[in-house]
């Protein structure tokens, strides 16, 4: 079943500013890119480099004034799913080198500070039956709620607030995972449901493969319970949001409007 994506957004630049894109499906294994359309406007300096882990790219771009993006693709997802709640955890020594770093704090991410509370409340868990309980924890306990944070917001911040967006309940299940042992990193991403429709984030938690011996998988986690990891189409992934912004400036932005429309079929 194609997901279709139509996402466009605007802002000002009052001088010339160096501004880092990350808005487009990602080209990977477990999702083909059908049909892409990206416009731009035309800017002194426009490249694209490679983006975390490989997967999907940012586009640098130098300019001034008012600049405008538009984006649509169809893309056909072919993702292997597992149950989570069988997955074990991987021993730390067992952690392959590329999800080393995302059993480390970040940003948004201090998982260190829930070392204590994890052992507490999900005593007698472990792995992927451990995330499990831990979105169910979530789920009992957190509010969703728009403009509950903002740019400075923390895991620990939304934690002890118990509300938040998708961007708060994807932090907060990195930390609690991390801090279980459990290698977690951030994911932009597309997918229909989302309400209010635009861009989203959920985790991706790392664990053994029982298909492969000695392997591990990553799978998808949005502990809201908006998105279908089926139908999640990836754009990015990173320690936690500040890796994977769809917009990054180093300088003075005005953000303009935003619109992005998500659906199945």
């Amino acid at each position: 079943m194609p997901i279709s994506i139509q996402s466009t957004f605007s802002f000002t630049l009052p001088h010339t500013t160096d501004v880092l894109l990350q808005f487009e499906a990602a080209a990977i294994p477990e999702q083909r890119i059908v049909t892409t359309d990206t416009e731009l406007t035309q800017a002194g300096h426009c490249a694209r480099v490679p983006a975390q882990d490989e997967i999907g790219e940012r586009i640098w771009i130098r300019a001034r004034g008012n600049f405008e993006v538009s984006y649509s693709a169809e893309i056909e997802l072919d993702r292997q799913l597992a149950d989570l709640s069988a997955l074990d955890r991987l021993a730390p020594h067992d952690t392959p080198g590329e999800a080393v770093e995302y059993l480390f704090d970040s940003r948004y991410c201090p998982a260190d500070r829930f070392q204590t509370f994890v052992e507490d409340e999900f005593r007698g868990t472990d792995g992927g039956a451990r995330i499990a309980a831990i979105c169910d924890w979530m789920k009992s306990k957190l509010t969703y709620a728009p403009g509950a944070s903002g740019p400075q917001t923390t895991a620990l911040d939304s934690f002890i607030e118990r509300r938040g967006i998708c961007r708060d309940y994807a932090h907060i299940l990195i930390a609690l995972a991390r801090a279980s042992t459990i290698p977690a990193r951030y994911v932009a991403c597309y997918a229909p449901g989302v309400d209010p429709p635009d861009f989203h984030a959920v985790a991706e938690v790392f664990l053994n493969d029982p298909e492969t011996d000695g392997g591990g998988t990553w799978q998808l986690v949005d502990a809201t319970g908006m998105a279908d990891p089926a139908q999640t189409v990836k754009i990015g992934v990173g320690r936690d949001a500040a890796d994977v912004s769809f917009l990054t400036s180093f300088g003075i932005t005005e953000f303009g409007d935003k619109h992005v429309a998500v659906t199945a079929g």
